[in-house]
């Protein structure tokens, strides 16, 4: 499994279109979501994925709105570490990319877990985000 980080300008056609794919599928699709997945964020981000034979495998955004910020993290291959993988290089592509002393997440509840592992911590109450229950975490790096 080889991971990759792209600016929106290196990712070619053919891996932009699969990373939106996922992303669709994932976010909209799967978890039956209904919302606008091209938000104009993708331009400046930083695009972390890791792919294999078999195509891309997970995904993440590292980009800066106010504080830098980790997004859209997925998984197609469950519980094989992919997502901490993934994780690990979005930490340091924030730190060596975007100069981040803080690294803040929005984060499905029922991944808190991995998250807290990597030392992210809780910061908000639970809150719905297009039906979904999420938390706001901080990393201080």
């Amino acid at each position: 499994m080889n991971i990759f980080v792209k600016s929106f300008n290196e990712l070619s056609l053919d891996e932009l279109y699969d990373i939106l794919k996922i992303r669709v599928n994932v976010f909209v699709v799967e978890q039956n979501c209904p919302y606008s997945e091209l938000d104009d964020i993708d331009k400046n981000a930083f695009h972390v994925y890791v792919k294999d034979e078999d195509g891309i495998q997970g995904y993440l955004r590292v980009y800066k709105k106010d504080d830098v910020r980790i997004g859209r993290v997925l998984s197609l291959k469950r519980r094989q570490g992919i997502g901490t993988l993934l994780l690990k290089e979005g930490i340091k592509v924030a730190k060596e990319k975007l100069s981040a002393e803080k690294i803040v997440i929005e984060a499905q509840t029922y991944a808190r877990e991995m998250y807290e592992k990597l030392g992210f911590y809780q910061t908000s109450e639970p809150f719905l985000e297009d039906g979904i229950e999420h938390i706001k975490m901080e990393l201080d790096i």
